[in-house]
Order: structure tokens, then sequence, then C-alpha cells
């Protein structure tokens, strides 16, 4: 067995869990969406992190410029950034995907108080752990970025890439799609539309060529290291950790605002 298949037959039951994690069945109106989005938006926001960071390893962003070594994964990263830094809104305008969702945030009345705060404070130049330990945060929501930009601060691409290829797969469950559909045919107004976008645009966008070569990436990244290829499963499978726990703090709270209106 391969490096990559070999990673992947040891992740297959931690995908299964987020695959059939009891969160879906209860993703059933957009008061849902609403608390799903305003915890989900620091793994849209902290995403971009950990690709910066890969653009920072792996390709030249500094003056004199030279030649990176993979062109490939050059341009495979710099793609992505495009894609997420600075495409276009449903009005043609350049946003970036983490603004996108935000506006969309807004549209349905999610409450993006916390996640303006975060922003405010890093723009002011706070460190990450003390902006996040200034804001209203949910403990496993703040525990999922925190391990975003732990394994960011090893400075070691190879663990980044790990996070970034396995651990931030397109989670975004399809009945997204269903609800916001079902919505728009009881809303003539269509109060959903920047969502709607969002989530079709994200799904344009990430292609399909997007996961084989990140699998290729972290082929060139590791090489015959077996250490690395280690490394990439200890970060793996704790990405897919952490992702499994915010899903369960999102169904809590979903299930929890259910109580408190019965």
């Amino acid at each position: 067995m391969n490096h990559i298949a070999h990673i992947e037959a040891q992740l297959t039951p931690l995908k299964h869990q987020l695959k059939v994690h009891k969160l879906y069945k209860n993703l059933t109106s957009i008061e849902d969406i609403k608390i799903f989005m305003e915890q989900h938006v620091y793994a849209v926001w902290d995403f971009m992190s950990l690709l910066k960071a890969l653009q920072i390893h792996l390709t030249t962003v500094t003056v004199p410029w030279v030649p990176v070594s993979n062109p490939t994964i050059s341009q495979f990263i710099n793609e992505i950034v495009l894609g997420e830094e600075s495409d276009v809104n449903e009005n043609n305008e350049p946003q970036s995907h983490f603004e996108i969702y935000l506006d969309a945030m807004h549209q349905i009345n999610a409450n993006t108080t916390p996640v303006d705060a975060l922003i405010t404070h890093l723009k002011n130049g706070f460190p990450v752990e003390k902006a996040l330990n200034s804001i209203e945060i949910q403990k496993k929501t703040k525990a999922f970025v925190n391990h975003t930009f732990e394994v960011i601060s090893t400075n070691e691409v190879h663990k980044i890439a790990s996070a970034f290829t396995f651990g931030r797969e397109d989670l975004i469950p399809d009945m997204f799609l269903q609800i916001i559909a079902q919505s728009e045919k009881e809303n003539s107004d269509n109060p959903y539309s920047k969502l709607s976008y969002y989530l079709h645009r994200h799904i344009e966008v990430d292609g399909d060529n997007h996961g084989p070569l990140s699998l290729k990436m972290i082929a060139a990244l590791c090489g015959e290291d077996s250490k690395k290829w280690d490394d990439v499963l200890v970060v793996a499978k704790a990405a897919l950790t952490y992702r499994i726990q915010l899903w369960d703090v999102i169904d809590r709270l979903i299930i929890a605002r259910r109580n408190t209106t019965a």
C-alpha cells in the first residue's frame, strides 16, 4: 500500500463519523443554518491562514523574486488563493469567500458581532490567541481555530499541507442547498440569495482537480521521508477530530435552541 492509500485508509473511520454526523439530520431550517454559520464562519476564516501559509512556503512572496522549485504546486496554490481571496460576489464585485460568507450571514440575520470583533482585534495587532480570548466564542470552536494555528506555527510545510488537504474537504452539507431551495420557494423576495450564491460558487470554484493536486502536493513534500508521512497522518487525524468536535458543538446549539423555543 502506498503512503497516500495508507493515510486514506487510516482516516476512513473519522471521515465516516463526519459523513453520518447527527448534525446533518438536525439542519432543517434557516434558523438552524444561522447557528451553523455562526460557528462555521471561523473555519471559513482560518482556512485562509492555512492557504496563505502554504503560499508563503510554496511560492515566492519575497523580493528579489526567484523561481520556485515546483511550478505545478505553485500554480495550484496561487489558483486557490485567486479563487478564495479575490473571487467575485453575486454582483460581480471582487470579494473574498470569507466576505461573501459574512454578507450571506448578514442577509439571514445571523450574528456576526463576535467574528467582526475578531477581525478588528487582528487588524489592531492582537495575536490570534489574545484575539480569540477577547470575543464570545464556543470552547470547541476556539479549539478548532487554535489547532489550525498550532499547525501553522510549526513552520513545517508538510504538516500545514496535511491540515489543508485532509482536514478541509468540502464538508458543507448538501442539505444546505435543499433548505435554501425550499425557503426560496416560500419567499418570493429570495432572502437567501447570498448564501445560495456562496454555496454554488464554492462548489464551482473548487472544481474536480483540487483534491488530486493536493495529494500530489503532499507526495512531493514528503517524498520517501517516513517521518514526514507519519507527521502528515497525525496532523490529518487531529484536524478531522477537531472538525468532528466543531460539528458536535453546532449540533448541541441547534438542539438547545429548539428546547428553549418549544
